[in-house]
């Protein structure tokens, strides 16, 4: 193998923490992948990777290295299209991570559109509720929900979206409505602690420390005991926005609603943003700022 393809497969390997996986990602036989690695490695006089029987982790030396191969083949990707020409199709795997409830019902409908129009091309999808360091796990592309901290990564505004309190008719018939926030201390809570929430609930500069009743580890579990009608909980506009529209959840107290939150689309920048990526984000861009539910 010439030394480009011994960083993509290294680069493989490296990203799919294995060498089953890389081989298979790679469309190359497990034993073909370790005998790269090892070429690579005893070329270079450094272990890259640090093997056990379950996992495959980077080295210190081997980190160093992922950072500049993955730039290295990007920038040669970057010639290969400038060179064929602006009407190539885009090709190639985009990786591409955004918050769990936000991925499967607006970034996943993006993606099949993508993979259906440009049949060249592969996407690997990873939904979090965290916040995915793009560059040191080797993300090209990201959704991030909230201010964005300063970086050397191109942000591309989509809309909004406001954090809200709701419940079911049901639970409401029972009690009194909530008319402020202090009303809440009342009433039986939901809190999602999906990307760390904490239980401190702001509202107009101010922080009411509740005491929920129920807490869950996803908006899926949160959103499913308000709709049984257990009490009120706290979540993102877009998480609720369908059944707010059927009538199976109600907003409260709006006018105390913390100010929106940005959407963003975030990638790299500049020449390492190759066609196949400029290409994705584009489409996701023109999807996500037409959504009604996005609010601007």
């Amino acid at each position: 193998m010439d030394r480009f393809q011994l960083m993509n497969v290294f680069v493989g390997v490296a990203e799919e923490q294995g060498f089953a996986a890389a081989a298979r990602r790679l469309r190359m036989s497990p034993p073909a992948v370790t005998r790269a690695i090892a070429t690579l490695e005893k070329r270079l006089g450094v272990q890259l990777l640090h093997r056990t029987t379950r996992h495959v982790r980077t080295t210190e030396a081997g980190k160093r290295y992922l950072e500049d191969a993955r730039r290295i083949l990007a920038e040669a990707d970057a010639a290969d299209e400038a060179a064929a020409g602006i009407n190539t199709q885009p090709r190639g795997r985009v990786s591409v991570t955004a918050p769990v409830l936000f991925g499967r019902m607006y970034v996943m409908p993006g993606i099949i559109e993508y993979l259906t129009r440009y049949p060249g091309t592969e996407v690997a999808a990873v939904f979090l509720d965290r916040v995915v360091n793009l560059l040191e796990e080797g993300f090209d592309v990201g959704i991030r929900i909230g201010e964005l901290p300063d970086s050397n990564l191109h942000a591309v505004r989509v809309g909004s979206v406001r954090v809200v309190l709701c419940a079911s008719n049901e639970y409401l018939e029972r009690g009194n409505i909530p008319r402020t926030p202090r009303d809440l201390l009342k009433h039986s809570l939901i809190a999602s602690r999906a990307g760390g929430d904490s239980f401190d609930w702001r509202f107009e500069g101010r922080l009411l420390r509740t005491q929920p009743r129920l807490s869950v580890t996803t908006n899926d579990a949160a959103i499913e005991a308000a709709l049984r009608g257990f009490g009120i909980t706290r979540l993102l506009s877009y998480q609720v926005a369908p059944l707010v529209q059927a009538g199976d959840l109600k907003l409260l107290l709006e006018k105390y609603e913390p100010p929106p939150l940005p959407i963003h689309i975030v990638h790299q920048e500049g020449r390492h943003a190759s066609a196949k990526i400029r290409t994705f984000v584009d489409l996701m861009i023109q999807r996500l700022r037409k959504d009604l539910a996005l609010v601007k």
